[in-house]
């Protein structure tokens, strides 16, 4: 299975990413992928709270997922939407989801999930994030099996926390997908080697489209994103690297590249159990 990572410089109009985004998608296809993958945000990257109750939808509205899954369809095609922003119909909490949604040939979806970890940051003193102050976070791991291979899929900042990929690959994922907005900051810091690292702690592919860029907003303070999607192998190489431009990268999945890391190093095998050490005051 060939798969083709977007890159992508979203703007905080939802229909107007909506030409955007499906060029992209449509470009990986002619390259030759099967599995299309887009990043975090995809439909809307807004710091304004406001802004955002004004212009995002619930699932079934959104009007970039509409045409996800009509070019899904239209290709026969697997595609992951790394994750939209979307209302739920919660009425206790009001904050969005920050969605994770696979998207099957047929333009059914085969699988979601929800954030879990969220950016609650002061990076520099002057860029502060509070992901919590605006999404509900997920509560579940999510592996979703394909006909090519099984998907654990995770967001951004979940790929600081190693245990949800060791619990993904020791269920079974042989694909992880960490679509991602970075900050610059953290990004020319951490991306790349936690990126390896989850790979080579699992021996799994990781595919991590990304944002990048200056993003346009209509509102609201200025965003801008890291870049560099990246595509990983078991082994931790580096299969492809999309620099900070808008635009694809490609990787060719053969799972028995899985198999051999995990033969040569089967540290999944390995966990023991042992006592916490106790917190020191």
């Amino acid at each position: 299975m060939r798969a083709g990572l977007c890159q992508l410089s979203v703007g905080d109009l939802p229909a107007g990413n909506v030409a955007l985004v499906r060029d992209a998608v449509r470009r990986a296809v002619a390259g030759g992928a099967g599995f299309v993958l887009t990043p975090e945000c995809t439909n809307c990257i807004s710091a304004d709270r406001k802004h955002q109750q004004n212009v995002l939808t619930v699932e079934g509205e959104d009007p970039v997922l509409a045409m996800l899954r009509d070019e899904a369809a239209r290709a026969g095609i697997w595609l992951l939407a790394g994750s939209l922003i979307l209302k739920t119909a919660d009425p206790e909490d009001t904050r969005f989801a920050n969605r994770s949604i696979l998207i099957g040939p047929d333009g059914g979806i085969a699988a979601r999930y929800d954030k879990i970890h969220l950016f609650d940051v002061q990076v520099t003193e002057t860029e502060t994030y509070r992901e919590s102050a605006g999404i509900r976070p997920g509560d579940r791991a999510v592996l979703a099996q394909t006909p090519f291979a099984a998907l654990g899929m995770t967001i951004c900042y979940d790929v600081r926390f190693p245990h949800l990929y060791r619990a993904l690959a020791q269920a079974g994922a042989q694909v992880l997908t960490v679509p991602a907005a970075f900050s610059p900051v953290t990004g020319a810091a951490h991306w790349e080697t936690l990126l390896r690292a989850r790979a080579i702690e699992t021996g799994c592919y990781v595919l991590a489209p990304a944002q990048t860029g200056q993003h346009p907003q209509t509102t609201g303070r200025q965003r801008a994103t890291y870049g560099h999607a990246l595509a990983i192998a078991p082994w931790g190489e580096i299969l492809a690297d999309a620099g900070t431009e808008p635009g694809l990268i490609f990787a060719d999945l053969d799972l028995g590249a899985v198999e051999h890391a995990r033969t040569r190093v089967p540290s999944l095998e390995h966990d023991r159990p042992f006592a916490p050490p106790e917190r020191l005051t």
